[in-house]
């Protein structure tokens, strides 16, 4: 029985990542060592830092006085590396989910935070509008994609100060105007690679503004001074990573990704929209492309450990929700194929056929 891998991260790879990535673990560019086991300053692996920094720039367009990074951490790092480099007096966040909210917390740490806007008062489930930025912010931080409450923001904001960026879980699912933000993060294991990685892509003219020390590994400017090699990097989440952008050029780039995307979430929401048993929990028009949330409809609600025992016995794997919103999330990263998406909604049908007479 196939498993189809519905796990919101560490999450689904392409076949592609998966196959080369092993072959390299076993032989390595031909070195006869392992990649996990060479130096990260040969050649060998200098190629595949360069051929990822690339890559990112080519499939994101990212325009000339920005720096790729691949640093360890995790995102949560980077709730404190950004107001570390940028916070000086004030900073504004949006605060869609608990990721967000996490980055929020960590930032009061630097200087004053304005929480523009919330939706903690629907549980996150939907992506608050018609908020105010102060102009005397530093910067503005947004997490794009929701992977817990399944919203996500689904285009480029147009702001007056510094946007920053979270795009952990949707980065290469949407094409995105790279000039319009000054930093861009994210951890690798929800649409790139294995976790241990982490990309970051900063504007270099924003970097150098704020009064007080940074820890050398802490400091941006190490890394875009080293080219992510100012200590040893994640060697084999980086490895992986270029496979899967080796992966999306060939299917023909961002765009060509979000048509597949856009299908994808289209039909399965179609499905929970229309049958009876289950319901959504984000509002329509912030629904993720990329993480779908929903529950047992009203009435039905006893149902939902039966379902997740049949889903899980017809190989529908990691589709049970988060314990903040409950019942089942279904995360269809760039990775998945549609035909998984389609062996969810049959399983939803057959469930259907078994309690609808």
């Amino acid at each position: 029985m196939k498993i189809h891998n519905f796990s919101a991260g560490p999450s689904i790879l392409p076949e592609f990542t998966i196959e080369k990535t092993a072959e390299a673990i076993k032989n390595f560019a031909g070195t006869g060592l392992s990649v996990m086991e060479v130096s990260h300053r040969g050649k060998e692996f200098i190629a595949v830092m360069d051929e990822a920094v690339a890559l990112f720039r080519e499939l994101l367009n990212i325009p000339e006085g920005y720096s790729v990074l691949f640093l360890g951490g995790g995102a949560s790092l980077q709730f404190c590396m950004v107001p570390y480099n940028l916070l000086s007096k004030k900073a504004a966040y949006l605060n869609t989910g608990t990721w967000a909210s996490k980055a929020l917390k960590e930032a009061k740490l630097f200087g004053e935070v304005v929480e523009v806007a919330s939706s903690k008062d629907a549980n996150f489930s939907y992506i608050p509008k018609g908020y105010t930025i102060p102009d005397d912010v530093d910067y503005f931080h947004i997490t794009t994609n929701n992977t817990i409450f399944g919203t996500e923001i689904h285009e480029d904001l147009d702001v007056k100060v510094p946007l920053v960026a979270d795009m952990s879980s949707d980065i290469f699912s949407r094409p995105v105007d790279v000039s319009k933000y000054a930093i861009i993060y994210g951890g690798a294991q929800k649409n790139l690679a294995p976790a241990g990685v982490t990309f970051v892509i900063v504007k270099n003219d924003i970097l150098g503004k704020v009064d007080r020390p940074i820890p050398t590994m802490l400091n941006y400017q190490t890394h875009i001074n080293d080219g992510s090699m100012f200590n040893t990097p994640p060697v084999v989440p980086v490895f992986a990573a270029l496979q899967t952008l080796k992966w999306l050029k060939e299917m023909g780039g961002v765009a060509a990704m979000q048509k597949i995307n856009q299908e994808k979430a289209a039909i399965l929401y179609d499905e929970i929209d229309a049958n009876p048993l289950f319901k959504g929990t984000a509002n329509k028009e912030d629904r993720s492309l990329m993480n779908v949330c929903f529950v047992m409809n009203d009435g039905y609600e006893e149902l939902e450990p039966e379902f997740q025992k049949f889903a899980s016995a017809n190989g529908m794997s990691g589709i049970k929700g988060h314990r903040s919103v409950g019942g089942f999330r279904a995360s269809i990263y760039n990775a998945m194929p549609k035909e998984s998406v389609q062996a969810l909604i049959d399983c939803m049908r057959e469930f259907k056929k078994m309690h609808l007479k």
